[in-house]
């Protein structure tokens, strides 16, 4: 009969002495800190470009630009993220709505997307400059 105790008591002591290792909550909204990879690589969270989230296509494009120009890298990829989901905003049926979208405003922020992947600046500018044109058109 002494077993049944020694088990309820490890049965709650375990939770407890789990609780009482976890680290303690961060401030809701903090973005987490840079994190190094055993490869030496640090990992930044992106930071957002200054515009409102209901900016058009054209505003988040030259918010990239701007800030490819500057060497904020992760802020231009977030822009130009930003910017394709505002071009991919549109009506269609339910059944074509896991078509992909052909718009060639959206194939050229992927393409401008896929340049400053393979570091090569000066493409990712052009790309951003031809899809700022396509966004501008009426």
């Amino acid at each position: 009969m002494r077993i049944l105790p020694a088990f309820a008591l490890l049965l709650f002591a375990i939770p407890a002495a789990a609780q009482t290792r976890s680290p303690p909550p961060g401030p809701l909204g903090s973005l987490p800190a840079p994190i190094t990879t055993r490869d030496g690589v640090v990992a930044v969270p992106y930071a957002a470009p200054n515009l409102d989230e209901d900016a058009p296509v054209g505003d988040f494009l030259r918010a990239a630009r701007q800030s490819l120009a500057a060497g904020r890298i992760t802020e231009a990829i977030e822009a130009m993220e930003r910017a394709e989901t505002r071009a991919l905003t549109r009506d269609v049926r339910p059944s074509r709505a896991g078509i992909p979208s052909d718009q060639s405003l959206v194939a050229t922020i992927g393409a401008a997307k896929q340049a400053l992947t393979a570091g090569d600046r000066l493409a990712t500018l052009g790309k951003i400059d031809e899809a700022l044109r396509l966004a501008d058109q009426p």
